[in-house]
């Protein structure tokens, strides 16, 4: 076997590839009826949000930095943006979407002002971020929990691409917004591979001297990475909204852990540099896998959290030692 060919055999995605099919082939075997597009359909539903919020992530890791505020980011734009769709009586799916946006890029440019200008560095700049985001929220916007949705983005998640009914007529709708992820991932993916901007992205994040003096602007880059990462948060506060159809001050508060294994198991480089759209997927779809099937193998609730943190450990030590072995490469 040639050494492209073994490179491409054990990258750490084909690794990834690996165990989903693994588990999935163990979790088929205790259950038979998990092999269905009924399964299909309900893993890409509780990816979607996640896989939003991996993707804000990712390109922040990449570019050598990390975002622990978009959670409390997304709950503020959830009650900030609802309470003025209720106030004003204003019931619009794109209009929600913009307000989601506008909120998540502000807070994306604090995150970039603190790092950039004021040089915190970004996980104390990201926590104090998500501090004042998620008191502001519980002092300012109230801790009401808001299931009285304007009626367009009450019913949009009714909206389905397909639909599959199994034998015992059970349907499962695949939701419209999914879409919303797809864009995302090929906007992401055209940016960090076809434009000098992700070019720049990853020469920051691998080593910002270097791509200092080549040329690239890291400020400005560094800028545009928190302000496109904040946007894609709101992206993400909206859409789980639209899904859930609720509302909550703190019901993303947590995920920033989850969101971040999955994006470094999915093969980003936790110090920079190194990441693809592609692995990104495939993590979240490994730890979406994990977390809501072990039941089905009679792991106890309690042992779940155990289990994953386990597979955590061993995806990222992967990275690690590739990551590692890659540097001793170049330096012989």
């Amino acid at each position: 076997m040639n050494e492209k060919l073994k490179q491409k055999f054990f990258s750490n995605e084909a690794i990834v590839v690996y165990l989903i099919v693994l588990l999935s082939a163990v979790i088929g075997f205790a259950n038979p009826t998990f092999l269905s597009p009924a399964t299909g359909i309900n893993l890409l539903r509780t990816m979607l949000v996640t896989l939003i919020f991996a993707l804000c992530e990712m390109i922040v890791i990449v570019s050598g930095g990390i975002d622990v505020s978009f959670p409390a980011v997304s709950c503020l734009t959830m009650i900030a943006t609802i309470r003025f769709l209720l106030e004003t009586g204003i019931d619009s799916i794109p209009l929600t979407y913009a307000l989601g946006i506008l909120i998540g890029a502000g807070f994306g440019a604090l995150n970039a002002f603190l790092i950039t200008i004021l040089r915190i560095p970004p996980l104390i700049a990201t926590l104090a971020v998500s501090s004042i985001t998620s008191g502001a929220t519980l002092a300012f916007l109230g801790t009401k929990i808001y299931t009285d949705l304007p009626e367009k983005i009450d019913t949009m998640h009714k909206i389905s691409l397909f639909t599959y009914t199994n034998e015992a007529g059970n349907e499962y709708a695949m939701t419209a917004l999914i879409l919303v992820p797809v864009f995302l991932c090929a906007l992401i993916y055209f940016l960090l591979r076809h434009t000098m901007l992700g070019r720049g992205m990853y020469a920051i994040g691998g080593d910002v001297q270097a791509a200092h003096i080549v040329g690239f602007n890291v400020t400005k880059t560094r800028f545009f990475v928190y302000i496109l990462s904040g946007a894609i948060a709101g992206i993400g506060a909206i859409t789980y909204m639209i899904l859930m159809r609720v509302a909550d001050p703190k019901v993303l508060m947590g995920e920033e852990m989850m969101v971040i294994a999955a994006v470094v198991i999915g093969g980003t480089r936790i110090t920079g540099g190194h990441g693809t759209v592609a692995g990104t997927i495939l993590g979240v779809a490994l730890l979406s896998l994990v977390k809501n099937n072990l039941i089905i193998l009679g792991v106890p609730t309690h042992f779940q959290t155990f289990v994953v943190g386990m597979i955590i450990v061993f995806g990222t030590s992967i990275t690690s030692i590739r990551a590692k072995r890659i540097a001793e490469r170049a330096k012989i």
